[in-house]
């Protein structure tokens, strides 16, 4: 197990990068045989890239506002993933839809975490949703990416109560303290060879 190559892993990301730091640290404990190879983000300003740099990762901004249109633009993508070799992409806070032609290349190696216990509350505002909603259990799901918007294969949820007191930003930022403890699990397992699609589902196998 300690002779085999480490995962290389590509990230998405739009925003600030939170999720990004959690992986890149649970990576640089050692508690996940991968790499981080590169960021990359449709945002010149996006946090993510600042933090890529500061642990030494390639960031690259690929600009979405230029052609030949969204399907060139995830072509493009692919390509400077390719060029990586890249064995796992990762969303993280990542605010475009993939075409069909993005995720048909890497099904079963792409990945994403969602602030909501899916299949409920898809989509934006996945926690001002649960409010109005007045659920009693929010959370979090990290899942295989599909052609659909956050409808893929289930890998890891993390429950989060909701509190009689709870705002939108209240109960997002305990949804994103479990989001930064599952989605390197997720990694982990994946990283491991430990996660198997079947069907819809994903079995867990157990360690060898």
């Amino acid at each position: 197990m300690s002779d085999a190559p480490r995962l290389r892993v590509g990230v998405l990301a739009s925003g600030r990068g939170s999720n990004l730091r959690a992986i890149l640290s649970g990576v640089e404990a050692g508690r996940i045989r991968a790499e981080v190879v590169v960021v990359l983000s449709d945002r010149s300003g996006a946090g993510a890239l600042d933090i890529a740099r500061d642990h030494g990762v390639e960031a690259l901004v690929l600009d979405p506002t230029l052609p030949p249109g969204r399907e060139g633009y995830d072509k493009a993508l692919i390509a400077l993933l390719e060029e990586r070799r890249v064995g796992l992409v990762c969303l993280a806070g990542y605010m475009r839809i993939l075409s069909p032609v993005f995720v048909r290349h890497f099904e079963g190696r792409l990945l994403n975490i969602h602030p909501a216990l899916l299949p409920a509350f898809p989509g934006l505002h996945a926690q001002r949703q649960a409010l109005e909603h007045g659920v009693r259990i929010a959370g979090a799901t990290v899942h295989f990416v599909d052609e659909g918007v956050d409808t893929g294969p289930i890998v890891l949820q993390a429950a989060v109560p909701v509190r009689q007191d709870d705002t939108e930003a209240s109960l997002s930022d305990r949804i994103l303290a479990e989001e930064h403890r599952i989605y390197p699990e997720a990694i982990r397992l994946f990283a491991e060879g430990r996660l198997r699609l079947e069907d819809r589902r994903v079995r867990i196998l157990e360690e060898p």
